[in-house]
Protein backbone atom coordinates (compact mmCIF):
# COMPACT_ATOMS: atom_id res chain seq x y z
CA UNK A 1 0.00 0.00 0.00
CA UNK A 2 2.98 2.67 -0.48
CA UNK A 3 1.55 6.30 -0.91
CA UNK A 4 4.68 8.29 -1.30
CA UNK A 5 3.87 9.91 1.75
CA UNK A 6 6.34 10.09 5.23
CA UNK A 7 5.38 7.04 6.95
CA UNK A 8 4.81 7.45 10.91
CA UNK A 9 4.88 4.28 13.07
CA UNK A 10 4.01 3.63 16.83
CA UNK A 11 2.25 0.61 18.87
CA UNK A 12 0.63 -0.30 22.16
CA UNK A 13 1.27 -2.88 24.50
CA UNK A 14 -2.22 -5.01 24.49
CA UNK A 15 -3.14 -4.74 28.18
CA UNK A 16 -6.61 -5.07 27.46
CA UNK A 17 -9.35 -1.74 27.13
CA UNK A 18 -8.14 1.63 26.53
CA UNK A 19 -9.23 4.78 29.06
CA UNK A 20 -9.72 8.20 28.28
CA UNK A 21 -5.85 8.42 29.04
CA UNK A 22 -4.58 5.98 26.06
CA UNK A 23 -7.05 7.90 23.78
CA UNK A 24 -6.23 11.41 24.37
CA UNK A 25 -2.49 11.07 25.07
CA UNK A 26 -2.17 8.56 21.49
CA UNK A 27 -4.73 7.22 20.00
CA UNK A 28 -6.35 10.27 18.92
CA UNK A 29 -3.30 11.58 17.38
CA UNK A 30 -3.02 8.14 15.60
CA UNK A 31 -6.34 8.61 13.84
CA UNK A 32 -5.57 12.78 13.14
CA UNK A 33 -2.51 11.45 11.45
CA UNK A 34 -4.12 9.55 8.86
CA UNK A 35 -5.20 12.17 6.19
CA UNK A 36 -1.16 13.18 6.04
CA UNK A 37 0.60 9.96 6.39
CA UNK A 38 1.42 6.56 5.71
CA UNK A 39 0.58 5.24 8.88
CA UNK A 40 1.68 1.96 10.32
CA UNK A 41 0.40 0.86 13.77
CA UNK A 42 0.87 -2.26 15.72
CA UNK A 43 0.21 -4.27 18.71
CA UNK A 44 3.14 -4.95 20.32
CA UNK A 45 2.30 -8.10 22.09
CA UNK A 46 6.37 -9.22 22.18
CA UNK A 47 6.57 -6.03 24.49
CA UNK A 48 4.36 -7.53 27.23
CA UNK A 49 6.70 -10.25 27.74
CA UNK A 50 9.10 -7.98 29.01
CA UNK A 51 7.46 -7.11 32.91
CA UNK A 52 5.08 -10.09 33.13
CA UNK A 53 5.58 -13.15 30.63
CA UNK A 54 3.00 -15.13 32.93
CA UNK A 55 0.47 -13.01 31.41
CA UNK A 56 1.23 -13.94 28.12
CA UNK A 57 -1.94 -15.74 27.76
CA UNK A 58 -4.35 -12.51 28.27
CA UNK A 59 -2.45 -10.71 24.88
CA UNK A 60 -5.02 -12.47 22.27
CA UNK A 61 -8.53 -11.85 24.09
CA UNK A 62 -6.71 -8.13 25.23
CA UNK A 63 -5.48 -7.74 21.44
CA UNK A 64 -8.89 -7.72 20.44
CA UNK A 65 -10.46 -5.43 23.11
CA UNK A 66 -7.91 -2.86 22.07
CA UNK A 67 -8.40 -3.46 18.20
CA UNK A 68 -11.91 -2.48 19.01
CA UNK A 69 -10.79 0.29 20.90
CA UNK A 70 -9.07 1.38 17.85
CA UNK A 71 -11.42 1.29 15.22
CA UNK A 72 -14.23 2.78 17.44
CA UNK A 73 -11.84 5.96 18.03
CA UNK A 74 -11.40 6.06 14.10
CA UNK A 75 -8.44 4.32 12.94
CA UNK A 76 -8.90 2.81 9.41
CA UNK A 77 -7.52 -0.40 7.99
CA UNK A 78 -8.05 0.93 4.78
CA UNK A 79 -5.86 3.86 5.07
CA UNK A 80 -3.22 2.72 7.92
CA UNK A 81 -1.54 -0.57 8.41
CA UNK A 82 -2.98 -2.19 11.79
CA UNK A 83 -0.88 -5.32 12.41
CA UNK A 84 0.49 -7.68 15.06
CA UNK A 85 3.87 -7.37 16.11
CA UNK A 86 4.48 -11.45 16.16
CA UNK A 87 3.01 -11.94 13.35
CA UNK A 88 5.93 -10.49 11.75
CA UNK A 89 9.25 -12.97 12.73
CA UNK A 90 11.32 -10.56 10.91
CA UNK A 91 11.30 -7.99 14.19
CA UNK A 92 13.11 -10.71 16.22
CA UNK A 93 16.00 -11.35 13.58
CA UNK A 94 16.27 -7.56 13.62
CA UNK A 95 16.41 -6.99 17.19
CA UNK A 96 19.30 -9.90 17.34
CA UNK A 97 21.40 -8.40 15.01
CA UNK A 98 21.03 -4.85 16.49
CA UNK A 99 21.85 -6.80 19.54
CA UNK A 100 25.69 -7.76 18.11
CA UNK A 101 26.18 -4.01 17.53
CA UNK A 102 24.72 -2.23 20.54
CA UNK A 103 26.75 -1.27 23.71
CA UNK A 104 25.10 -2.58 27.24
CA UNK A 105 25.76 0.75 28.87
CA UNK A 106 23.16 2.44 25.88
CA UNK A 107 20.62 0.19 27.19
CA UNK A 108 21.22 0.89 30.71
CA UNK A 109 21.11 4.26 30.51
CA UNK A 110 17.51 4.50 29.05
CA UNK A 111 15.31 6.38 32.06
CA UNK A 112 12.47 3.83 31.80
CA UNK A 113 14.45 1.28 32.07
CA UNK A 114 15.84 1.98 35.50
CA UNK A 115 12.65 3.90 36.42
CA UNK A 116 11.19 0.29 35.22
CA UNK A 117 13.12 -1.71 37.61
CA UNK A 118 12.33 0.48 40.59
CA UNK A 119 8.41 1.02 39.78
CA UNK A 120 8.30 -2.85 39.40
CA UNK A 121 10.82 -3.75 42.37
CA UNK A 122 12.78 -6.17 40.26
CA UNK A 123 15.77 -8.11 41.60
CA UNK A 124 17.16 -9.66 38.95
CA UNK A 125 16.05 -7.91 35.71
CA UNK A 126 15.62 -9.97 32.26
CA UNK A 127 17.57 -9.21 29.13
CA UNK A 128 14.11 -8.69 27.72
CA UNK A 129 13.52 -5.71 30.20
CA UNK A 130 17.20 -4.44 29.27
CA UNK A 131 16.25 -4.71 25.83
CA UNK A 132 13.10 -3.67 24.97
CA UNK A 133 14.23 -0.47 23.74
CA UNK A 134 16.43 -2.19 21.05
CA UNK A 135 13.34 -3.77 19.89
CA UNK A 136 11.30 -0.62 19.94
CA UNK A 137 14.30 0.39 17.64
CA UNK A 138 13.69 -2.72 15.14
CA UNK A 139 9.94 -2.20 15.42
CA UNK A 140 10.82 1.38 14.17
CA UNK A 141 13.01 0.84 11.62
CA UNK A 142 12.10 -2.08 10.57
CA UNK A 143 9.64 0.11 8.54
CA UNK A 144 12.13 3.05 7.74
CA UNK A 145 9.63 5.19 9.08
CA UNK A 146 9.97 8.85 8.42
CA UNK A 147 8.55 9.97 12.09
CA UNK A 148 7.23 8.36 15.50
CA UNK A 149 4.69 10.29 17.38
CA UNK A 150 5.66 10.06 20.75
CA UNK A 151 5.62 12.19 24.40
CA UNK A 152 8.66 13.99 25.52
CA UNK A 153 9.03 11.07 27.68
CA UNK A 154 9.69 8.87 25.28
CA UNK A 155 12.26 11.10 23.33
CA UNK A 156 14.85 8.79 24.40
CA UNK A 157 13.78 6.14 22.99
CA UNK A 158 13.95 7.98 19.74
CA UNK A 159 17.37 9.19 19.64
CA UNK A 160 18.80 5.58 20.85
CA UNK A 161 16.97 4.15 17.82
CA UNK A 162 18.49 6.72 15.72
CA UNK A 163 22.04 5.79 17.31
CA UNK A 164 21.32 1.97 16.37
CA UNK A 165 20.63 2.72 12.84
CA UNK A 166 24.27 4.98 12.84
CA UNK A 167 25.93 2.19 14.41
CA UNK A 168 24.33 -0.30 12.38
CA UNK A 169 25.07 1.59 8.98
CA UNK A 170 28.88 2.21 9.99
CA UNK A 171 29.42 -1.05 11.02
CA UNK A 172 28.18 -2.67 7.49
CA UNK A 173 26.75 -0.45 5.06
CA UNK A 174 23.65 2.62 4.90
CA UNK A 175 20.51 0.62 4.83
CA UNK A 176 18.46 3.04 7.58
CA UNK A 177 17.30 6.41 7.72
CA UNK A 178 17.27 7.90 11.02
CA UNK A 179 13.92 8.40 12.33
CA UNK A 180 12.57 11.41 14.02
CA UNK A 181 10.39 12.04 16.99
CA UNK A 182 7.04 14.05 16.23
CA UNK A 183 6.21 15.39 19.38
CA UNK A 184 2.93 14.60 21.09
CA UNK A 185 1.08 17.28 23.20
CA UNK A 186 -0.28 14.92 26.21
CA UNK A 187 -2.98 16.65 27.58
CA UNK A 188 -3.34 15.83 31.51
CA UNK A 189 -5.81 13.26 32.39
CA UNK A 190 -6.76 12.65 35.69
CA UNK A 191 -8.26 9.44 37.25
CA UNK A 192 -11.91 9.93 38.75
CA UNK A 193 -9.57 9.86 42.41
CA UNK A 194 -7.26 13.09 40.92
CA UNK A 195 -3.97 10.63 40.46
CA UNK A 196 -3.01 10.04 36.74
CA UNK A 197 -5.34 7.70 35.16
CA UNK A 198 -4.79 4.74 35.04
CA UNK A 199 -5.98 0.63 35.34
CA UNK A 200 -3.85 -0.33 38.20
CA UNK A 201 -5.30 2.54 39.54
CA UNK A 202 -8.72 1.57 39.31
CA UNK A 203 -9.41 5.22 38.59
CA UNK A 204 -10.38 4.85 34.63
CA UNK A 205 -12.50 5.94 32.16
CA UNK A 206 -13.27 3.28 29.33
CA UNK A 207 -13.85 3.91 26.01
CA UNK A 208 -16.12 1.03 26.01
CA UNK A 209 -17.70 2.37 28.85
CA UNK A 210 -21.72 3.56 28.86
CA UNK A 211 -23.22 7.72 29.44
CA UNK A 212 -24.55 5.71 32.47
CA UNK A 213 -21.19 4.55 33.60
CA UNK A 214 -19.59 7.44 32.26
CA UNK A 215 -21.97 9.89 34.75
CA UNK A 216 -21.15 7.61 37.71
CA UNK A 217 -17.86 8.11 37.58
CA UNK A 218 -16.94 11.23 37.02
CA UNK A 219 -19.98 12.56 39.70
CA UNK A 220 -18.22 11.23 42.87
CA UNK A 221 -14.94 12.42 41.47
CA UNK A 222 -12.68 14.05 43.62
CA UNK A 223 -12.26 18.28 43.29
CA UNK A 224 -10.75 21.03 45.26
CA UNK A 225 -10.48 19.83 48.47
CA UNK A 226 -10.26 22.94 50.14
CA UNK A 227 -14.35 23.05 48.96
CA UNK A 228 -15.69 21.29 51.60
CA UNK A 229 -19.39 22.91 51.84
CA UNK A 230 -21.53 24.28 48.73
CA UNK A 231 -21.14 27.60 49.53
CA UNK A 232 -17.08 27.01 49.87
CA UNK A 233 -15.36 29.35 46.87
CA UNK A 234 -13.64 26.81 44.64
CA UNK A 235 -10.21 26.68 42.96
CA UNK A 236 -10.55 25.55 39.33
CA UNK A 237 -6.65 25.82 38.89
CA UNK A 238 -6.56 22.82 41.11
CA UNK A 239 -9.19 21.11 40.64
CA UNK A 240 -8.89 17.77 38.68
CA UNK A 241 -12.58 18.13 36.46
CA UNK A 242 -11.42 21.46 35.33
CA UNK A 243 -8.26 19.81 33.64
CA UNK A 244 -11.38 17.59 31.70
CA UNK A 245 -13.08 20.68 31.24
CA UNK A 246 -10.03 22.15 29.56
CA UNK A 247 -10.14 19.03 27.27
CA UNK A 248 -14.02 18.49 26.67
CA UNK A 249 -15.66 21.54 27.30
CA UNK A 250 -16.43 24.78 25.13
CA UNK A 251 -14.31 28.00 25.95
CA UNK A 252 -17.50 29.50 27.02
CA UNK A 253 -19.05 26.98 29.15
CA UNK A 254 -16.13 26.49 30.46
CA UNK A 255 -14.99 29.75 32.13
CA UNK A 256 -18.65 30.34 32.74
CA UNK A 257 -17.90 27.13 35.37
CA UNK A 258 -14.50 28.73 36.49
CA UNK A 259 -16.23 32.11 37.57
CA UNK A 260 -19.24 29.70 39.26
CA UNK A 261 -16.51 27.81 40.95
CA UNK A 262 -14.78 30.63 42.24
CA UNK A 263 -17.74 32.53 43.64
CA UNK A 264 -19.41 29.51 44.85
CA UNK A 265 -22.13 30.26 42.20
CA UNK A 266 -22.27 26.57 41.56
CA UNK A 267 -21.75 23.48 43.20
CA UNK A 268 -19.14 20.85 42.47
CA UNK A 269 -22.11 18.54 40.92
CA UNK A 270 -23.25 21.58 38.97
CA UNK A 271 -19.88 22.04 37.54
CA UNK A 272 -19.49 18.57 36.59
CA UNK A 273 -23.09 18.34 35.10
CA UNK A 274 -21.76 21.33 32.10
CA UNK A 275 -18.72 18.43 31.63
CA UNK A 276 -20.64 15.49 31.49
CA UNK A 277 -23.13 17.55 28.40
CA UNK A 278 -19.81 18.43 26.82
CA UNK A 279 -17.75 14.69 27.41
CA UNK A 280 -20.30 12.42 26.83
CA UNK A 281 -21.90 12.94 23.13
CA UNK A 282 -17.98 12.15 21.57
CA UNK A 283 -16.99 9.27 23.49
CA UNK A 284 -20.76 7.76 22.76
CA UNK A 285 -20.13 7.96 19.23
CA UNK A 286 -16.49 6.42 19.81
CA UNK A 287 -18.30 3.73 21.93
CA UNK A 288 -21.43 3.15 19.77
CA UNK A 289 -18.44 2.34 16.77
CA UNK A 290 -16.34 0.43 19.28
CA UNK A 291 -19.71 -2.02 20.03
CA UNK A 292 -20.67 -2.81 16.49
CA UNK A 293 -16.79 -3.78 15.83
CA UNK A 294 -16.28 -6.08 19.38
CA UNK A 295 -19.42 -8.04 18.20
CA UNK A 296 -17.28 -9.09 15.14
CA UNK A 297 -14.10 -10.11 16.69
CA UNK A 298 -13.27 -12.51 13.56
CA UNK A 299 -13.33 -9.38 11.63
CA UNK A 300 -11.31 -7.79 14.15
CA UNK A 301 -8.42 -10.69 13.58
CA UNK A 302 -8.67 -11.14 9.82
CA UNK A 303 -8.02 -6.48 10.00
CA UNK A 304 -5.33 -7.42 12.17
CA UNK A 305 -3.82 -10.55 10.02
CA UNK A 306 -4.42 -8.71 6.85
CA UNK A 307 -2.33 -5.79 8.26
CA UNK A 308 0.33 -8.27 9.17
CA UNK A 309 0.58 -9.38 5.94
CA UNK A 310 1.26 -5.71 4.34
CA UNK A 311 3.41 -5.34 7.11
CA UNK A 312 5.72 -8.08 6.56
CA UNK A 313 6.00 -7.38 2.79
CA UNK A 314 8.12 -4.33 3.46
CA UNK A 315 9.58 -6.25 6.78
CA UNK A 316 10.80 -9.11 3.93
CA UNK A 317 12.62 -6.23 1.90
CA UNK A 318 13.67 -4.62 4.45
CA UNK A 319 15.53 -8.21 6.06
CA UNK A 320 16.92 -8.87 2.52
CA UNK A 321 18.83 -5.52 2.45
CA UNK A 322 19.64 -6.38 5.75
CA UNK A 323 21.02 -9.77 4.75
CA UNK A 324 22.60 -8.55 2.14
CA UNK A 325 24.56 -5.97 4.21
CA UNK A 326 25.70 -8.22 7.34
CA UNK A 327 26.80 -10.86 4.25
CA UNK A 328 26.76 -14.16 6.78
CA UNK A 329 25.86 -16.54 4.68
CA UNK A 330 27.49 -18.49 1.43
Amino acid sequence: MPTGRDRVLSGMRPTGKLHLGNYLGALANWVRLQPDYDCFYFVANWHVLTTDPTESGKAPAYTIEMAADWLGAGLDPERSTLFIQSLVPEHAELHLLFSMVTPVGWLERVPTYKEMVEQLGIVSPSYGLLGYPLLQSADILMYKARFVPVGADQVPHIELTREVARRFNNTWSPVFPEPEAKLTEIPKVPGTDGRKMSKSYDNAVYLSDTSAEITAKIKPMVTDPARKRRTDPGNPDICPVFDLHRIFTPDADREAAAAGCRTASIGCLDCKGILLRHMLPPLAEIRERRERYAEKPAELVEILHEGSRRARKIAVETMGEVRAAVNLTV
